[in-house]
């Protein structure tokens, strides 16, 4: 059991740790070096020094490449120590979550019903399953949903109560995925960054979807020394930096930055708009102000950053809503600071508690290297990622139509229709069944039938997608083409629908065509080593030998195992 208690904070330039960030580093590299040789290959600075605010990156070894879909972590900090610490802390942040999940050893699988008989009165309530999809729903309906799948139960630590409790925690991974994970010097600096980021990711996809006026915070006088050079940093180089309060009445508070350049904007540059949150606003807005700096690309290199807790606007004129707002001094936002992480901690947990939202954390450090991680869950919080029309059954069938054995799928979908009579879920789930079962032509039936159930343009979006698909495994890709484009008309922030419609035109020999969808795909995402070499195929094609030389390489420079990329390429420099 994860066992809380004192944490004195002795590290407070930029962030609030219990040691420096040079201790921090020393120690993890050490650990890495003694106990998982492979994970780490090395970090490295990769700003360009224009802002004069520090970004590394760590890079994954071979071990960490085995069990981490990311081939490295960006790290942010005031200072170049602090921000090496953040890089480093991210990799074994995800390599212990990604080792943790792919241990059974760590789980038992049970119904909810058996669950609740193995650990009685020791068992997470179902009302808290209920509250995580945000679903008013009889309890016995619940546990009838849920007793169709076994689910990975583990104890997770009620904060708040410092008590155990079993958790389905798959339930929770399905839900928010990473988001979440963390790691620290000790459990209470873990905990306290995985859940400010829960607030986080929370507070910016209530914003997002209401698009409800925030204060504008006044930072032209802050006392900080360390906010104020951040802050001049921007404004010696002509890049408008706004602060606005996200903080919604939470006890922490969030402080949302939205900068863009508009000397380089948009050949060199993007608009960038990111959060932090932490326990005290200076803090919190220096996470954002560095997380900026982190993926802007110095706002001169052209980079192109992914978009994950908060949207990615392409011209000034979509941030009117967000330049709204009456100005407030920084100082008015709320605050837990205290010297002590455990103070702090404690401090969210109950202001979370009072509002009836519960922090949960699951220690996930690696056996062998054994530096503090965690696992950290609120549920009924939301982030930007899920579905707003979200309900136990919607997540049940998904699981069904993507995991389980075809005829327990197929009776389990038969119990969520008795439940959700006309779900628009429904025709889906059966059409993702039907193609991992090997039929497309009955899944593309599926999926057309589910498309204009849906209740939102991302959904109706996925249906098309999916018809196109579920057509393209049989081959025919010319009638692909009319769904691709109904989807990416209702969702141009997707990049498989690109990527497909891409494959689509590439096998129609629309070569032109083709580029432009794998360049747009490299829009949403440039680190997509296939795309990469999908465009270089492309100009081999249309007989530009040096733009498919180049795109070919980039591709394989970040992937060298891509053996159809490598082909191309050698045959083009032979010619």
């Amino acid at each position: 059991m994860i066992e809380l208690k004192p944490c004195v904070k002795t590290f407070t330039t930029d962030q609030d740790k219990a040691c420096t960030p040079e201790e921090t580093v020393q120690r993890v590299k050490a650990r890495l070096e003694e106990t998982c040789r492979g994970v780490l290959a090395q970090t490295d600075r990769v700003d360009t020094g224009r802002l004069g605010i520090p970004v590394f990156v760590s890079q994954c070894g071979p071990e960490a490449r085995e069990v981490m879909p990311t081939r490295k972590q960006m790290g942010k900090g005031a200072s170049p120590e602090q921000a090496e610490a953040s890089a480093l802390m991210e990799l074994v942040e995800r390599f212990s979550y990604f080792s943790f999940w792919a241990d059974d050893s760590n789980f038992e699988e049970l119904t909810w019903s058996e669950a609740q008989a193995r650990w009685p009165g020791q068992t997470m309530s179902i009302d808290r399953i209920t509250h995580s999809v945000g679903e008013d729903l009889d309890e016995d309906k619940a546990v009838r949903l849920m007793d169709l799948h076994r689910w990975k139960f583990h104890p997770a630590l009620n904060v708040c109560a410092e008590k155990e409790e079993y958790v389905p925690l798959d339930w929770f991974k399905k839900l928010n995925e990473f988001n979440g994970s963390s790691a620290g010097n000790t459990f209470e600096e873990s905990i306290s960054q995985g859940a400010c980021e829960l607030v986080e990711r929370h507070v910016c996809a209530v914003i997002d979807r209401s698009r409800q006026v925030t204060p504008t915070i006044d930072v032209s006088a802050t006392s900080d020394p360390v906010l104020a050079r951040l802050v001049n940093c921007f404004e010696e180089n002509g890049i408008t930096l706004v602060l606005k309060d996200f903080s919604l009445g939470y006890p922490v508070p969030t402080v949302a930055a939205v900068a863009w350049d508009r000397k380089t904007f948009p050949a060199l540059s993007e608009i960038v708009f990111t959060a932090g949150t932490a326990a005290s606003p200076v803090k919190a807005a220096i996470r954002a102000v560095t997380e900026v700096a982190q993926l802007a690309g110095d706002f001169e290199t052209s980079r192109v950053y992914e978009a994950s807790g908060l949207p990615k606007f392409t011209d000034l004129g979509q941030l009117k809503w967000l330049l709204e707002g009456e100005v407030v001094p920084l100082e008015s936002l709320p605050t837990i600071e205290d010297g002590d992480i455990y103070a702090e901690l404690q401090s969210l947990a109950k202001g979370l508690e009072a509002g009836g939202n519960t922090l949960f954390s699951v220690d996930t450090r690696h056996p062998d290297l054994m530096v503090t991680a965690n696992y950290n869950f609120v549920p009924g919080f939301d982030f930007r990622e899920r579905t707003p029309n979200r309900s136990i059954g919607l997540f049940v069938g998904r699981i069904l139509a993507e995991d389980v054995e075809f005829d327990e799928a197929l009776e389990g979908l038969d119990v969520i229709e008795d439940i959700y009579p006309d779900a628009y879920f429904i025709p889906f789930f059966r059409g993702l069944l039907a193609l991992r079962m090997g039929d497309p032509l009955f899944a593309a039936d599926m999926f057309a039938v589910a498309e204009p159930l849906q209740p939102a343009d991302e959904e109706r979006a996925l249906a098309a997608f999916y018809q196109a698909y579920a057509l393209s495994q049989v081959e025919d890709w010319e009638n692909t083409i009319e769904h691709l484009d109904r989807a990416i008309e209702l969702d141009r922030e997707c990049k498989e629908f690109f990527n497909l419609r891409g494959v689509a035109h590439f096998k129609g020999k629309r070569y032109q065509q083709a580029a432009e969808d794998f360049q747009a795909s490299l829009d949403i995402d440039s680190g997509s080593p296939h795309d990469l070499a999908n465009l270089g195929l492309c100009h081999k094609f249309m007989g530009n030998r040096q733009e498919a030389l180049d795109y070919l390489k980039a591709a394989l420079d970040m992937d060298p195992s891509l053996e159809y990329a490598r082909s191309h390429y050698d045959e083009l420099m032979e010619s």
